[in-house]
């Protein structure tokens, strides 16, 4: 028996991986569509604001509120990919023990 084949797992972790760090930089190719509209309209809200002359607070605020809840997306992503990659090497042990143990010596 070979190793275990977690190629495409190890893929997904690694561009997960890369999208939570543009993500923590401040980026938006990683959001979803519906955060990068939330974003917007957020954007154009605090642009409103600074038009009329007023705080840019509450506008600042949404930005932080959806950038962390699509940091706390990815991170819950990245968190399922290392469990199924886990589960993938457990899955191979188990098999690799069964096959030596109904061995003749």
């Amino acid at each position: 028996m070979g190793k275990p084949d977690t190629k495409r797992v190890d893929r997904e972790i690694e561009k997960t991986a890369k999208k939570l760090e543009a993500v923590r930089r401040g980026e938006w190719w990683p959001l979803t569509s519906r955060e990068r509209l939330a974003m917007t309209r957020a954007m154009a809200g605090g642009a409103r604001s600074i038009h009329q002359g007023r705080s840019t607070g509450r506008a600042e605020t949404r930005m932080d509120t959806i950038g962390s809840a699509a940091e706390t997306r990815l991170t819950a992503e990245l968190s399922a990919l290392y469990g199924e990659r886990q589960r993938i090497v457990t899955e191979y042990a188990r098999a690799k023990a069964a096959k030596k143990s109904s061995g003749w010596f």
